[in-house]
């Protein structure tokens, strides 16, 4: 945001305060000054010239002979190369020994023989840049006003003699996205309240707007606020002087008065604004909507744009006659033919607007602000003032009353908080009177106690909303230069690990000690990968302000940057890549802040043994995967409720291979196969990977694993082996076996999987070790024999299975 000093010092006391000196005190209170111009200071000798004559110079097909009065006794004879030059026009004469923006320095010449005291200058040559100078002046001079006064400094007329302030406004400051928001934080930190100029809007009462206009919204929630104004009988002209320099100087390009005063207002207020031909409408209707897939629209850049769903257009009740917020139609902007004039003001939802900017590639002033927020107090006052403006300046009348649709009002946010935690938080000791002074500068209504601090926050601010904010301001007008530097007050506790920090640690060790490499990935993310491999079944949680649309959602799952950080790996040649991260995943909730939880997840791909003299190559695979977290399981001494679900619900995952995983039958994560179509994209082989939800396992400080002496008695084993359907899950046979194994069965343990030859088809042939032990006595041969017997019973009864 670049600011005008003139242009602040129109609403605030700037006498006592110099550019430099404000923008530090703006850098002081949080938002960062890039750069502070001053023009003045590289121009010089710079003055308001009358051409007297201007006549074609001999044997030349551009250079003109002019006689130019620039106050002096006699006037000055100049040679001129442009093409707009001619007697009777107020031009900027650089006099000898004049020093011009680009450093050039002018002397007295000859130009094929003529003598030159002197240049008539362009808008380029005095600094400005060729995408702001105004059509008429691109390929000549520029033509001051006839009021100009000769021979006075050219400087003010352009505004070349003011102050130049360059902000860099975070997106959570948005507010200072116009002159006014500016004013007030300026305001507040030189103790003083701005004064802006009011609205004379002067309204034909003969006619009305329902002659004209009439709204509607498809869906409040894409657009809460619409507002039509109309100026008819209007006469379309060039801007004047002020309004021009105006926006040239905010890096605007003059396009005529309708034009620019639409883009003056949104530099005053925050609130951008369209203007339509209302006779090219060829409609009454407003229809503000999403876009239909099949549907063009023709911008005003020429190009013809293909619009989607996430697209909402302003429509004359059947075509879209502009991208709302974003950029207006071809076919219904003004023109210097334009006589009625339709005028827009609104708040649109800003995830849309975004996502039109960016898919369209069409980002603009207006966009960004639409896309941060808008001051919803002074959506009709900009438009009041925009109609006036352009009615004074093109003779035109304001018809009366506005064609509006408002779905919600103005918030006036009410925030609480304490004088005690305000000084504990900022290590102050301010009293109640000191921050009755600071919510006043600010231009916030408030109720200060000893006990109870309640701050109503204009609408204009929208970025404070929690106790959190208020403590902010706080600091930024006391100014955190001033804020002492002391140590956090709290109880001394004993340097030991907390049962989390113990079971996260051991985590990390033991996936290391399996040989991945532990990865840190951003919390933030597309939502689209926000919302891959979750299995909340929420929408996740997205920022108001993000910095890109890449960091706009936060992650559900850590799978997605893990899969990112292989695909990275694999892309430079390492192939065998095996990564782990313990992190947190955000979910929506039913309060206002999300719900964090701890993840631990883990990617493998590539080999897991390569070839060497001693061992056989062998790829990563399901089975390898599920035995790391087996392990892990069986080392938090969880394993025997942990229990493993085949599931085809996963879209991001290989429907054969992939399960859930559950504890004491709580979701807690899936293990499995990355699909191959998504491995595929990716450009990646075999892809196995894990998460799990580490949040139980934290929370069971109290279920710790306990030392059990060894038996002092021999235990026996079992071999069993049977044909089974191979449908048949290996988890609920181990159920079956321990649930009819009777007191003594200790442990269960798979030897053999076989299908092929003499196993018939659709059938696969397992062995089993079954393990008895009696802790007390010696274990009796009928005992175990008769226990074994009700295993095999249950699995010819349960399963069909056929004992060999």
């Amino acid at each position: 945001m670049k600011v005008s000093y003139n242009w602040l010092s129109e609403s605030l006391d700037l006498s006592a305060v110099s550019p430099e000196d404000l923008a530090e005190q703006i850098t002081l209170t949080g938002i960062e000054v890039d750069s502070v111009s001053e023009p003045a200071k590289e121009l010089k000798q710079i003055v308001v010239g009358n051409v007297l004559t201007a006549d074609r110079m001999e044997d030349s097909d551009h250079l003109n002979i002019t006689t130019v009065d620039v106050g002096e006794e006699d006037p000055v004879q100049i040679v001129c190369g442009a093409p707009n030059v001619k007697a009777g026009q107020k031009v900027v004469v650089a006099l000898p020994g004049a020093r011009l923006a680009n450093g050039m320095k002018i002397k007295k010449s000859k130009l094929r023989g003529v003598i030159s005291n002197g240049m008539i200058c362009s808008l380029d040559e005095l600094g400005f840049s060729d995408s702001v100078i105004p059509k008429h002046s691109e390929d000549g001079i520029y033509v001051l006003p006839q009021d100009a006064e000769t021979g006075a400094d050219a400087l003010p007329y352009l505004g070349l003699d003011d102050a130049f302030i360059e902000l860099d406004i975070t997106p959570n400051r948005a507010d200072a996205l116009s002159m006014r928001g500016v004013a007030f934080e300026a305001g507040a930190i030189l103790s003083q309240t701005p004064k802006f100029t009011g609205v004379n809007l002067n309204e034909e009462t003969s006619d009305s707007i329902e002659n004209y206009i009439n709204v509607s919204v498809e869906n409040t929630d894409d657009n809460s606020v619409y507002k039509m104004r109309v100026i008819k009988d209007l006469v379309v002209t060039e801007s004047p002087l002020w309004l021009q320099r105006k926006l040239m100087h905010a890096g605007i390009r003059p396009i005529d008065a309708v034009v620019d005063v639409t883009n003056y207002i949104m530099l005053e207020y925050g609130q951008p604004l369209h203007a339509f031909d209302y006779d090219t409408l060829d409609s009454k209707d407003i229809l503000v909507r999403r876009a239909k897939g099949s549907e063009t629209l023709v911008t005003l850049d020429g190009q013809k744009r293909e619009l989607n769903q996430d697209n909402l257009v302003i429509t004359n009740g059947r075509v879209p006659v502009a991208l709302a917020g974003v950029m207006g139609g071809e076919n219904t902007h003004v023109t210097a033919h334009t006589k009625t004039v339709a005028l827009e003001s609104a708040v649109f939802e800003s995830s849309l607007i975004r996502k039109t900017a960016q898919s369209l590639n069409l980002r603009s002033e207006s966009s960004s602000r639409f896309e941060k927020g808008l001051n919803r107090e002074t959506v009709q006052q900009a438009l009041d003032h925009a109609a006036a403006l352009i009615a004074s300046l093109g003779n035109g009348q304001v018809v009366s009353g506005t064609a509006q649709i408002e779905s919600e009002q103005p918030v006036y946010q009410k925030v609480t908080t304490s004088a005690d935690k305000i000084n504990r938080s900022l290590g102050t000791d301010m009293t109640v009177h000191d921050l009755e002074s600071i919510f006043d500068r600010l231009g916030f209504e408030s109720s200060v106690t000893t006990e109870l601090v309640e701050v109503t926050v204009p609408p204009r601010r929208w970025d404070i909303t929690i106790e959190a904010d208020i403590i902010e301001e706080v600091a930024r007008i006391h100014g955190y230069h001033k804020l002492p530097s002391t140590l956090p007050h709290s109880e001394s506790v004993p340097g030991e690990l907390t049962y989390a920090q113990k079971i996260t640690r051991y985590t990390r060790h033991f996936m290391e000690s399996c040989g991945l490499g532990q990865a840190i990935s951003y919390a933030l993310t597309t939502t689209e990968k926000a919302k891959a491999f979750a299995y909340s079944g929420k929408e996740p949680v997205e920022l108001d302000w993000p910095m890109s649309e890449e960091h706009k959602a936060l992650r559900q799952s850590l799978v997605s940057g893990l899969l990112d950080n292989v695909q990275y790996n694999v892309a430079r040649q390492s192939k065998n890549v095996s990564l782990f991260e313990i992190g947190r995943v955000f979910n929506q909730t039913d309060s206002t802040l999300p719900s964090e939880t701890t993840h631990v997840a883990g990617v493998m791909t590539g080999a897991l043994v390569e070839n060497s003299w001693q061992e056989s190559h062998v790829e990563v695979d399901y089975f390898a995967v599920k035995g790391i977290i087996d392990e892990w399981f069986d080392t938090l001494g969880v394993r025997e409720a942990i229990t493993f679900v085949p599931v085809k619900d996963y879209s991001e995952m290989h429907p054969g291979r992939t399960a859930k995983v559950f504890w004491n039958e709580q979701l807690i994560g899936m293990v499995g196969q990355l699909h191959p179509s998504m491995a595929k994209e990716r450009d990646l082989n075999e892809t196995v990977l894990f998460e799990i939800d580490m949040e139980p396992f934290i929370n069971n400080e109290h279920d710790t694993i306990k030392f059990k002496s060894i038996p002092k008695y021999p235990g026996t084993s079992r071999d069993l082996a049977f044909v089974v359907e191979e449908t048949v899950l290996h988890e609920e046979i181990i159920k079956v076996m321990h649930a009819s194994g009777g007191n003594w069965l200790k442990s269960v343990r798979l030897f053999d999987l076989y299908q092929g030859e003499n196993i018939e088809d659709g059938k696969k042939s397992l062995a089993y070790s079954l393990s008895y032990l009696n802790p007390d006595a010696t274990l009796k041969e009928e005992e175990v024999t008769k226990d074994f017997e009700q295993v095999k019973l249950a699995l010819t009864e349960q399963f069909g299975a056929d004992i060999r």
